[in-house]
């Protein structure tokens, strides 16, 4: 390898961190994805036979299921029979050399295991516990089943998707799981940092209604402070206009002109200065005050001439704007492709999936070949190949600890978020 080559690849951040990762279906996995992506090693733990859930999910290719591959690149497998005193023994010898245990039980199920925080915080205290479950591990809801829908409805953003006078509408990904992973990574990275100063490791407990709650921008404070409950407003923000969609000759797109300088802009890259110097127009405030009169006066312009006649005018002007792009044109576009954001992932079959790339561009973390599909594991793919590294590590070895209550029939799967 050349001395180019050579500092074009660079260890991760989280080079030589090892994640368990227990949870499975989409929050707990999207979180160590993150993870995964930023250069840790994570060891996938899966029931025998049928593994994650989501293996069972389509699309699929071949007898890979796209959706897996999608949140379990670049991770490993391994089946373990937690009831077995050898996979006992194995797991226990695992928890010797990780760093973050993550899992999506329902709150107990990890304690009837034998492996909850409080016992790991004893014996392995080095390890950063995070827990992400519907409700939380505590509070009187904290033992309910919690799934994305679930959470989006008792969070509130169900009734605040959609248009005046429709039915409230769940948003269009998995907006309650996606955003439990997210604040659950950015908490184990903290405590990583913590555990960096301190050598002790922490227990993080994610609850997604509280995520819910906390990525609900400004609706809660908006309550509070007007004593109006916020409803549905379609394509528009409440707090701000122009910011909306708007019709073009061909079509709708989106502008964007949230202070009274980009409203200026926008006069001007329409060819309508008359818009702002209209009085009912002259504030943000006054503009969502009169909303309903500004979009009509602005789309007797922008009807005249085709969308993109209008994307080039305020992109020039330095006005945010968009054209309401379909799925399918994601893979083209040239912004997303400069930033290797479309990446390849493949199982067992030889086909590659397309997907979504990591969006933390770091200087210490290589980016990937967009054309170098990543390795999704097959179900306990990385079984012999674990065992040996750890049998071959005199050090690394934990007696069998005491066998765990009897679970129900259906605690370990029960509530995987």
């Amino acid at each position: 390898m050349n001395q180019a080559n050579e500092e074009e690849v660079k260890p991760g951040p989280l080079d030589g961190i090892t994640v368990l990762d227990f949870s499975r279906v989409l929050a707990g996995p999207y979180c160590t994805m993150i993870l995964a992506d930023l250069g840790a090693r994570v060891i996938k733990i899966e029931r025998f036979g049928t593994g994650d859930d989501t293996r069972a999910f389509g699309p699929f290719v071949g007898d890979d299921s796209a959706y897996f591959m999608c949140f379990n690149r670049g991770k490993e497998s391994i089946s373990l029979d937690i009831k077995s005193p050898r996979d006992r023994e194995l797991l226990e010898r695992l928890l010797d050399s990780c760093d973050v245990v993550v899992e999506n039980f329902r709150p107990g199920v990890m304690e009837r295991l034998g492996y909850g925080p409080e016992r790991l915080a004893k014996t392995h205290p080095h390890i950063v516990y995070s827990s992400i479950s519907g409700f939380g591990h505590s509070g009187p809801f904290s033992d309910l089943p919690g799934y994305d829908m679930v959470v989006q409805a008792m969070g509130g953003v169900m009734s605040l998707t959609g248009w005046p006078g429709g039915e409230p509408a769940r948003v269009g990904t998995s907006f309650g799981d996606l955003g439990a992973a997210l604040f659950g990574a950015i908490g184990i990275l903290s405590a990583l940092y913590s555990r960096s100063r301190d050598a002790q490791g922490s227990r993080i407990d994610i609850g997604m209604l509280d995520c819910q709650a906390a990525l609900m921008e400004t609706a809660l404070a908006r309550y509070d402070v007007e004593d109006v409950v916020p409803n549905r407003t379609g394509d528009c923000h409440p707090s701000l206009a122009p910011f909306e969609t708007f019709a073009a000759k061909d079509g709708k797109f989106v502008m964007c002109a949230g202070n009274d300088t980009l409203f200026l802009l926008m006069a001007d890259a329409l060819g309508a200065p008359e818009l702002a110097l209209e009085p009912l127009f002259l504030t943000n405030d006054l503009r969502v005050q009169n909303r309903k009169k500004m979009v009509e006066d602005i789309e007797k312009v922008t009807k005249t001439q085709p969308m993109q006649h209008w994307i080039d005018a305020l992109n020039e002007a330095g006005v945010p704007c968009s054209p309401i792009n379909t799925i399918d044109k994601l893979f083209d576009h040239p912004q997303l492709l400069a930033r290797n954001m479309i990446v390849k992932v493949k199982g067992e079959n030889e086909r590659p999936v397309r997907t979504a790339g990591n969006p933390i561009k770091m200087s210490s973390l290589t980016e990937v070949d967009p054309e170098e599909p990543i390795q999704a594991p097959g179900l306990n793919q990385h079984r012999e190949a674990i065992l040996e590294e750890l049998m071959s590590d005199k050090g690394a070895y934990a007696p069998t600890v005491t066998p765990p209550e009897q679970l129900d029939d259906d605690g370990e799967s029960n509530n995987w978020v």
